[in-house]
């Protein structure tokens, strides 16, 4: 992928981590133990949240920019999933950034989502919704959808020398990986249930309902 502003390496990273070999629909993995009280506690960055903290389910997601999988779950079944289950109070959704490679481009994505402040979502989903377009193109690309989100050329490029933000952003994939045993994106706990893969809805909802009753 070409790098056409040496701004955009500001938040290059070692962590490189594959993509989910799993395509739409995959199924659930088994069980794992996981600590429900510590997934669901913010890290030092804080988490950006949907939907209400007494919604019955908690689904955390940890994804990248630069995957396509993860691409094809906000266009295909988060819409859905938001107007159906997060809306309506059923759902909360927690996202975790987890960049993957070229791991510098999908942490510039992030650090302008989290300089959109509460326009962070919307970002993130223009994003998610354009990935081929700027793919070619990062800089440019990101520049053309920040710009439509309110940035200007010096808040865009102020946010992307943010090397504090880029460490941070790094962090919440490294404790993913951790304490969690994230490897590739997207992956999902469902109430503590891993998911690894693209999901389709129609799966998805297989493991909301029952935990709706």
């Amino acid at each position: 992928m070409n790098l056409s502003r040496r701004h955009l390496l500001t938040g290059a990273c070692s962590l490189v981590l594959a993509h989910a070999a799993l395509a739409g629909g995959a199924a659930p993995a088994a069980a794992q133990a996981v600590n429900l009280a510590e997934l669901h506690q913010p890290g030092p960055l804080g988490d950006k949240i949907l939907g209400s903290d007494k919604a019955p389910v908690t689904i955390v997601e940890y994804a990248s920019l630069t995957c396509g999988f993860c691409a094809n779950f906000h266009i295909q079944t988060y819409p859905t999933l938001k107007t159906k289950y997060i809306d309506t109070g059923k759902v909360r959704l927690i996202f975790r950034e987890f960049p993957t490679r070229p791991a510098e481009v999908a942490i510039a994505g992030f650090m302008l989502a989290r300089c959109a402040g509460d326009k962070y979502f919307p970002l993130l989903d223009a994003l998610f919704e354009q990935q081929r377009s700027w793919a070619s193109d990062p800089y440019n690309g990101f520049l053309r959808i920040a710009k439509q989100a309110g940035f200007t050329q010096q808040t865009f490029d102020a946010c992307l020398k943010d090397s504090k933000l880029a460490g941070e952003i790094q962090q919440v994939a490294l404790r993913g990986n951790e304490k969690f045993k994230v490897e590739s994106t997207p992956t999902f706990f469902i109430n503590g249930q891993k998911v690894v893969g693209d999901i389709a809805l129609a799966e998805l909802e297989k493991l909301i309902e029952p935990l709706l009753k």
